[in-house]
């Protein structure tokens, strides 16, 4: 099972960014370890990241037929798209919602998500650790996947 993992913008600046609210580490150690997890459990792992909504939009879009599941951090976007939240309900994939920062205890603004409502579930406020949450979580939802399909394999043994 393949998830896409697809990072919104300015999350190429972590690390650098406002550390005391996003941390110190970098995007890449984020991802090596999400790989390191998804190869320990038989999970295709493929990264994106893109400042811009269009080019999200596209990845999520062209996820339909290529993954099973994706990982989104929209970063601000979270907020204010509701272009993202189309293509999410459209390619009718697993989706989770990763946040670094808890967007409850952050600006009125960003305790608002326009995705949450389309997404399989919303992790938020546990910094990278986010991530591996989402990734087991994603885990989780592809063995129920299969124990599904399977039982209806079980069930229609000619289809």
């Amino acid at each position: 099972m393949k998830v896409m993992v697809i990072q919104g913008p300015n999350l190429n600046m972590l690390g650098i960014r406002e550390q005391q609210i996003y941390g110190p580490m970098k995007l890449e150690d984020i991802h090596r370890q999400m790989k390191a997890f998804a190869d320990a459990n038989g999970m295709e792992i493929e990264f994106f990241q893109s400042n811009y909504e269009g080019e999200i939009i596209d990845k999520i879009q062209e996820c339909l037929g290529d993954a099973d599941g994706i990982i989104l951090n929209a970063g601000a976007y979270t907020h204010t798209s509701i272009a993202i939240r189309d293509a999410i309900a459209a390619v009718q994939l697993p989706t989770i919602e990763v946040h670094l920062s808890n967007i409850y205890r952050r600006e009125k603004f960003r305790q608002k998500s326009m995705i949450a409502p389309v997404c399989a579930g919303v992790i938020t406020g546990f910094g990278p650790f986010s991530y591996h949450l989402a990734l087991v979580s994603m885990h989780q939802i592809f063995q129920e996947m299969q124990a599904i399909k399977a039982q209806q394999q079980a069930q229609n043994p000619q289809s």
